[in-house]
C-alpha cells in the first residue's frame, strides 16, 4: 500500500475504492483509439479491446509488474492492415500471420539488444529517419480519412457526410484545446461521441442524416466469445492466420517504425515515473512484452499492440503509476469485450465521424514525428539531413512501391511506410556525413 502521499508508485496498491475509478481512466484514455483502428480495418472490436486487455497483461508479467504502461491497437499498422487484409489474393488472415511475424521480430530484436546493447539502434534509425517515417505514418492516411469524411458508401460527393466530420472534428479540436485535466485525455472520445449524437439527432429531423442503424445491436447476443469472427451469416469462426512472404515483410518492415515508437514510449514513461525501465526491467523486457502480445493478438484475430501515448498522459496528470490500476484497466477492456451488445454498438459509428476523427487523429501522428524532428535539434542545413527527409517524405507520401514477379504466381509488394522506413534506413548509413548531426 502507499502511504498518505498522492503520488503511488509502480508496485504501489490503491484501496478498492480508488483503485476501479483510476482503472476506469485508463479504460476512458485508451478507449477510443484501441476501437478505432478496428472500425478502420475492418476488424472486430471486441477482440480488439480484448487483445488490448490480456495483452496488457503479458506485458506487465514479462516486465516483472515494474513498468506502467497500458497496450493497445496500434494505428502504424493500419496501413499494412488495410493494404494486405484487403487485398483480394490474400485477406485478413495473411495480415494476422505477418502480424504474428512483426512481434517476432520485436522478440529477436530484443534478444539482440539483451546480448549486444542498444547502441546500434542509435546508429541505424537516428532521429532524422524516425521522425521523418512517422511524418509518413500519418500523412500515407490522410486520403482515408477525407474519403471517409466526404464521400459516401457509393463514393459520391456528400455535404450531409461533410456536415457530420465537421462537427465531429469541431467538437475534438475545442476538446482538445481548451479541456483541461483528465478531460483533456478523453478529446478523441469526447469528439466521437459529439460526432454520433449529432448525427443521431439530426437523424430524427432530416432524412438524408438517418444513416445509423441500431439492428445490429438489437440482433446481438449480450454475451459471447470476442475471440470469434462473425460472417455475413451471422456464423462464428476463428481468423485462423496464414503466412506468405509479402504479408510477412510487409508487417516486420512496418514494425522497424513501431520499434522506434517503443522506444520513446518507454523513455517518456520513465521520464513521467522517475526511473530508468531502459535499465530496469531493461529495454529488452519491454521489447519482448510488445512483441509478446503482438503476436498474441494477431492469433486471436486482433490489431497488433503498441505501449499507449494516452495512458502515459494520464499518469503524468494524476501522479499514479501504479502497475495494479493497469493491471485493472486491461481486467476491465477484458470484461468489456466479452459483451457482445456493446460491441454491436460500437459497429454503429458512421463513417462520417471515424472521417472527421481520423482528420485529427492521422495529423497528430504526424505532428509528433515533427515534435521528434525539433525536440532532437536536427540541422536542416546540413543537406545529409535534408536529403534523408526529403527522400523519405516523398516516397512515404507519395505512394512509392517497389514490386516484382517470384515466379509466375508470386508478386513481392513494398510501398508506403515500409518501402520508405527501408530507404530512409539505407541512406543513413550509406550517406556520407557527421552521424551525430542525424
Amino acid at each position: 500500500m502507499a502511504s498518505n502521499q498522492e503520488i503511488l508508485g509502480p508496485g504501489d496498491r490503491p484501496g478498492i475504492g480508488r483503485w476501479i475509478p483510476l482503472s476506469f481512466q485508463h479504460v476512458f484514455a485508451m478507449f477510443g483509439a484501441t476501437v478505432l483502428v478496428p472500425l478502420l480495418t475492418g476488424l472486430s472490436t471486441s477482440t480488439a479491446l480484448f487483445t488490448a486487455g490480456t495483452g496488457t497483461l503479458i506485458y506487465i508479467l514479462l516486465t516483472g509488474a515494474k513498468v506502467p504502461t497500458y497496450l493497445g491497437s496500434s494505428f502504424a499498422f493500419i496501413p499494412a492492415l488495410v493494404a494486405i487484409g484487403k487485398n483480394p489474393d490474400m485477406g485478413p488472415a495473411y495480415a494476422m500471420g505477418g502480424a504474428i511475424c512483426a512481434g517476432a521480430f520485436y522478440c529477436i530484436v530484443a534478444l539482440i539488444i539483451r546480448f549486444a546493447g542498444r547502441r546500434w539502434i542509435d546508429v541505424a534509425l537516428p532521429p532524422v529517419v524516425i521522425g521523418s517515417v512517422i511524418i509518413v505514418i500519418g500523412m500515407s492516411l490522410a486520403p482515408t480519412a477525407i474519403n471517409e469524411a466526404l464521400y459516401n458508401a457509393a463514393g459520391e460527393y456528400s455535404l450531409i457526410y461533410g456536415s457530420i466530420a465537421l462537427v465531429t472534428l469541431i467538437i475534438a479540436v475545442v476538446s482538445t484545446i481548451f479541456l483541461k485535466g483528465f478531460f483533456n485525455t478523453l478529446a478523441i472520445l469526447i469528439g466521437l461521441i459529439g460526432g454520433y449524437l449529432f448525427t443521431l439527432i439530426m437523424g430524427l429531423f432530416i432524412p438524408a442524416y438517418h444513416i445509423i442503424d441500431f439492428t445490429p445491436v438489437a440482433n446481438a447476443r449480450w454475451f459471447g466469445l470476442p475471440f470469434l469472427q462473425t460472417d455475413s451469416a451471422g456464423r462464428y469462426f476463428w481468423l485462423m492466420p496464414k503466412f506468405n512472404l509479402v504479408a510477412v515483410l510487409t508487417f516486420v518492415i512496418v514494425s522497424i517504425s513501431t520499434i522506434c515508437e517503443h522506444l520513446g514510449d518507454v523513455l517518456t514513461t520513465s521520464k513521467v515515473v522517475g526511473k530508468n525501465f531502459y535499465e530496469e526491467p531493461g529495454l529488452h523486457r519491454t521489447l519482448l512484452g510488445d512483441g509478446v502480445a503482438t503476436a498474441w493478438a494477431a492469433l486471436w484475430g486482433g490489431p497488433p499492440n503498441t505501449t499507449y501515448g494516452e495512458n502515459i498522459g494520464v499518469m503524468a496528470i494524476t501522479k499514479v503509476y501504479s502497475v495494479w490500476v493497469i493491471g485493472g484497466a486491461a481486467v476491465i477492456a477484458i470484461l468489456l469485450s466479452f459483451c457482445q451488445k456493446f460491441g454491436a454498438l460500437i459497429q454503429t459509428i458512421p463513417t462520417p465521424v471515424l472521417g472527421g476523427i481520423c482528420t485529427l487523429l492521422y495529423g497528430l501522428i504526424s505532428s509528433s514525428g515533427l515534435r521528434t524532428i525539433v525536440e532532437s535539434g536536427i540541422d536542416y542545413q546540413d543537406k545529409r539531413n535534408l536529403t534523408i527527409s526529403s527522400i523519405i517524405l516523398v516516397i512515404g507520401i507519395g505512394g512509392g512501391v517497389l514490386q516484382f514477379k517470384i515466379g509466375q504466381d508470386f508478386t513481392f509488394s513494398l510501398g508506403s511506410v515500409a518501402l520508405a522506413t527501408v530507404v530512409g534506413i539505407i541512406l543513413n548509413l550509406v550517406i556520407p556525413g557527421d552521424k551525430k548531426s542525424a
